[in-house]
């Protein structure tokens, strides 16, 4: 299994690729070279955040600060066809004029391989993810991706990782039932999970982390935030939150604002904790939350840096009952 030395906190480029508002070219930029600059080193990208257009960003970025190492993981699953469509389209605003299609085959792979590799304006990636498997995203459809994978994408991704042209491969998901299926069917060197591992949804917390334990593959933690919920101080303007990409229903706002309580009665900013959470597992190796500009770069710093009693995090533990899934 791969041993990449990964950085405790890497950086996730959806932002960048306009997820919910637009953001400059100067804007991405100064955020990649304020990361750098904090040390940290790794960034997780996709052709579907914007369309290309995160990959592009950070490409010309880290292209610009050539003479600094950076560890980029990238993805497959969906191949980028022109599109005349406009406006905000996935939840990205003003995105790059392709329109995302799903492809988990052989040939899939490899051409959202060589595509990325192009928009990145590098030779090659050092993390190859298989994007979005699972019924959460496909529906009706997860059968049919599924199967494209295991017999023929899988080993795609295997036989790049063999011949030296990437050093890790596994799945960036948003689901914990995926991982459990795939683990014991490919080897893995590790696992990408957006959103299921944070202050608010813990439910990889059993299972899967023990089967990752069993077949030593190692978790990097998107989503710290929940898309943005656990990231803001103050929880009282409901209608600007997003919880999984979405607006957070009734009952699971009620849930973070008692988080929130929680945090505040112990001196701990909300996001200082939810930050950090993710880390105390010993299974989880990076944790990767979105950032736009430099502040951002320092505020996650800070929020890393803050000290959390260990009192508080038995009262987090005994505020997150019950589990998200009887909120919904």
């Amino acid at each position: 299994m791969s041993g990449i030395p990964l950085p405790r906190i890497g950086m996730g480029t959806a932002a960048i690729g306009n997820l919910y508002r637009a953001v400059s070219d100067d804007e991405a930029r100064e955020t990649i070279v304020a990361a750098l600059d904090a040390g940290i080193g790794y960034f997780d990208t996709a052709p579907y955040y914007g369309f290309g257009l995160a990959e592009r960003r950070l490409g010309d970025a880290l292209a610009a600060e050539s003479g600094r190492r950076a560890i980029v993981s990238t993805k497959i699953g969906r191949l980028l066809e022109p599109t005349s469509a406009r406006g905000t389209r996935h939840g990205f605003v003003d995105a790059d004029p392709f329109e995302p299609l799903f492809d988990y085959g052989a040939d899939g792979v490899r051409r959202a391989h060589e595509a990325s590799l192009k928009r990145l304006r590098r030779d090659r990636v050092e993390i190859l993810f298989a994007h979005d498997l699972g019924a959460m995203t496909h529906g009706d459809q997860h059968e049919r991706h599924r199967r494209a994978f295991l017999d023929g994408g899988y080993a795609a991704m295997r036989a790049l990782r063999d011949t030296g042209a990437v050093d890790a491969i596994g799945i960036g998901v948003n689901e914990v039932a995926i991982g459990l299926d795939l683990l014991p069917r490919v080897e893995l060197d590790l696992i990408l999970l957006a959103g299921r591992y944070t202050l608010l949804d813990r439910n990889a917390a059993d299972a899967l982390f023990a089967l990752c334990a069993e077949r030593g593959v190692r978790v990097i933690i998107g989503g710290p935030y929940n898309s943005g919920i656990l990231a803001q101080e103050d929880l009282s303007d409901a209608g600007a939150l997003h919880y999984d990409y979405e607006a957070p229903s009734p009952a699971m706002l009620s849930r973070a604002r008692r988080l929130e309580d929680v945090c505040a009665s112990h001196g701990v900013p909300l996001p200082a904790a939810a930050l950090q959470f993710p880390l105390r597992h010993p299974r989880v190796a990076t944790v990767i939350p979105g950032m736009v500009g430099a502040s951002q770069v320092r505020d996650t710093l800070s929020r890393a840096a803050t000290p959390v009693p260990d009192l508080l995090w038995k009262a987090l533990d005994q505020a997150v009952t019950p589990s998200p899934d009887a909120l919904s």
